[in-house]
This record gives C-alpha cells, structure tokens and sequence, in this order.
C-alpha cells in the first residue's frame, strides 16, 4: 500500500491509476450490488448507473470532490414495498423524484444557506429515522436467511440457516480482525465466502445445492440489461420524497468527511449545494436506467483515508471499470446466482449496522434523553416506523393517498421537531 500522498488534481501514472482505481471498485461493489439484489432490480444495471452517476457528480462538482457514488441503503424499505404496491417502475419514479428533491434543497441552500436544514432535521429526528430504516427491515434479512423464496409459508430449512451463520461468520471476522484496505470491504469478503461455502456444501449434500449456473451459460458476453422505465405516481413520489431528508442528512455529514480527509473545506469550495445537485442528478439519471438511488460512498471515502489518494482522476477511474463490468452480461449473471441465504447472512449484520449508525448519530451528537422533547421525539418515530403506521389520504373515489412505515415516520418526526417547544422540562426521576 503506497503511502505516497496523490492531491486531489494529481493524475497518477497508469500504472499506479488502474489497481488504485480497482481498490475503490472493491470497496463499493459489495454494497453497489447487494441492494439491487435485494429490491429485484439488476445488478449490472446498478453497476452501470453507479459509474455514470459518479462521472457526472465530479463534473457538476468541477473535479474538486472525490467521492464515489454507490446505490443507497435507505432506500431499501420504500423500494421493496413500493414494488410490492405498485410495481417497480412506480418504485423507480419515486426514485426519480429523490433526485428532484436534492436538487430543490440544493437550490434553498444556495440561496439561504444550511441553517433552516439543521432546523427542520436535527440529529434526534435523523437518528430516530435511520434507526427505523434499519429495523424495519429486520424481518427480511431474517426471511432470507430462514426461508426458501424468503417466504416463512414454505417452512425453516436447516441448509439455508447454516449458509447464513456461515455468511454472518466471516463478515463479524472480517469486520473485527482484518487491517488495512481489508477493513473496508467485509461485504464483498463475506458474500463471496460465503457463495464458496455453499457451492462445497452443494457438492457433498446435493439436496442442499442452491447455486445454478444455467442463468451464466443463457447469458451473452457483452450487452447491457434491459432498463425498466420509471412510472409516476403521488405515493411513490411523496414516499421516496420524505426518505430522502434522512439521505441528504448523511450526504452532508460524509461531506464533511470528505472535507477533513482531502483537507479541504469542500462545503465552501465548490459549495454543498453543488454536491448535494451532484448526487441528485446521479440519482434521477440512474432511475431512468432502471437501477437505484445513488449515495455518497463512506467505503471509497475510507478507502482514500488509508492510501492518502484523493485523485478525482482515481474514483473517475473505478466509475469508467464499473461501467465496463456492467456490459459484461455473464459477470452479471453470476452475481445473479449468489444464493438468497448468503444475501440473508449479510443483511443480519447490514441492516443491524443501518440502525446502529441512527444510535451513533445520536449519541455523536449529544441528544440529550432526559429531556421530554427528545424522548417523545424518538418515541414516536420509532413506534410509528417499525410498528407499521399508515395513514390514508383520499383524494378521488378510486385514487387513495398512503403514507407508511419510514416515510410517515419521518414526517411525523419533522413535524413533532417543529411542534413541541423547546422549553419542555427534563424528565423526572
């Protein structure tokens, strides 16, 4: 690992460019991949949009940002349910309208700057909101890890429980013991033990083989999948919309980062609302490819804090080999046959890290709970999210206006903020 500090401007020599551009692919590509994998949209299709929502982030950001954008994890829940629904091309609409949404909050912070944002979302309305997003999806990484088709109604199946310990297993290890460039991809070293367990496991128990190659041998070599246009309609859109307050949240805070890790004050230069339109127009582009929303990579950012390379030419590098992987169609097809139970293994500890990061934002910054305000708060939002609050909006006889589960909980949450005064005593013992 080179020490050798590489400025943001600086382009390497090609032979230094490629592999350090091939760290970040590895660092993101576990994540990229796996939330595709667990809303039913395409991996390769999320790889390609990942490249391209990169690509456009630096120019938007004029080179002077290095960050790699990847599919975002907080949008999991609304695009599983919104699937189940409405449909998927519903489910990308509402994608589309995340994008929208940064772009219109880029515009307010141009104009007025952040402080009305820290208003609106502070960190225990935020905190309380991630935690949610996290738990909510609890039962699914369960169901995958239990269940054949990840439906309890076909029964427990001891093979699948094994390969998602198994699974689990080697993310716990390869989270707490490995150093180094190793730290940052525990996600891509779990999921690729964990095909290799099952794949040994199928071959001693045939009745336990779960990997099936014939999709690879269908595949062609080089072509890209067929996108899914994105349909609109009010509650996907609404639904997506009040998610992202929680994304545009973690887009400042890994902004921040950025500006520590680089050494330089990127919220002035080239200015957050430039960043912040970067991922918007990445996110909107890659719902009209078909894949999901995009978000700053805090992996690529942990990446560039241990090799000291900040080269907007070396994340411009990995988008242009994510892009090229993406046309690879049995590269794809071989992602597609990694068993659902090792998808469930990695989610028992992606999801679980999703709500510890909402208890890291609250206790980073010092949300205080023996005050009342704070405690309804979080109490509220939690209930309403993981409980599966809903509530129905009717607007004509046949059309019916639903807000559930994380997005109710998040407004709730914003309107709770605004509400309740902050002069409410703290508890009582």
């Amino acid at each position: 690992m080179s020490h050798e500090v590489i400025g943001v401007d600086q382009k390497p020599a090609l032979g230094k460019w490629i592999p350090l551009s091939f760290q970040h692919v590895f660092a993101m590509f576990g994540a990229t991949v796996l939330v595709p994998l667990l809303t039913g949209l395409h991996p390769s299709v999320a790889l390609f949009t990942s490249g391209i929502g990169t690509i456009l982030y630096i120019l938007i950001t004029g080179g002077k940002v290095p960050c790699y954008l990847g599919s975002s994890f907080a949008f999991i829940a609304p695009l599983i349910a919104i699937s189940g629904s409405h449909g998927v091309a519903y489910a990308l609409g509402g994608a589309f309208s995340v994008g929208i949404m940064y772009l219109i909050v880029a515009g307010i912070i141009r104009l007025f700057g952040t402080g009305w944002l820290d208003r609106v979302l502070p960190p225990v309305v935020i905190g309380s909101v991630i935690i949610v997003i996290g738990l909510k999806l609890a039962p699914t990484a369960m169901n995958m890890a239990m269940y054949p088709l990840a439906d309890p109604g076909q029964g427990y199946q001891l093979s699948y429980v094994i390969i998602a310990v198994v699974t689990l297993g080697i993310a716990i290890v390869s989270t707490i013991v490995l150093k180094g460039f190793f730290t940052v991809i525990p996600i891509l070293i779990a999921i690729v033990g964990g095909y290799l367990f099952t794949l040994i496991m199928g071959m001693f128990f045939p009745s336990y083989a779960l990997i099936n190659f014939d999709i690879v041998g269908q595949a062609n070599w080089f072509s890209l999948a067929k996108p899914v246009m994105p349909k609109f309609g009010l509650v996907p859109m609404v639904t997506f919309m009040l998610v992202s307050f929680a994304t545009i949240a973690e887009h400042l805070g890994d902004t921040m980062v950025i500006s520590k890790v680089i050494g330089r004050d990127v919220y002035k230069n080239p200015g957050i609302h430039r960043t912040l339109a970067g991922d918007g127009v990445a996110t909107s582009i890659a719902a009209l490819f078909g894949g999901p929303p995009n978000t700053t990579y805090g992996e690529n950012i942990g990446v560039m804090a241990i090799t000291r390379v900040y080269s907007v030419w070396v994340i411009g590098g990995a988008a242009v080999i994510a892009i090229l992987l993406s046309f690879i169609q049995k590269f794809g097809a071989v992602i597609q046959t990694i068993p659902t139970p090792v998808m469930g293994g990695i989610s028992m500890m992606l999801f679980g890290i999703i709500a510890s990061a909402g208890i890291r934002t609250v206790v980073e910054s010092g949300v205080d709970y023996t005050c009342k305000r704070n405690l309804t708060i979080t109490s509220v939002i939690l209930v309403v999210g993981i409980g599966g609050g809903k509530i129905m909006f009717p607007i004509t006889e046949a059309l019916q206006f639903q807000l559930a589960d994380v997005a109710l909980a998040t407004l709730v949450g914003i309107l709770l903020n605004l509400v309740l005064p902050k002069s409410l005593n703290t508890v009582e013992d």
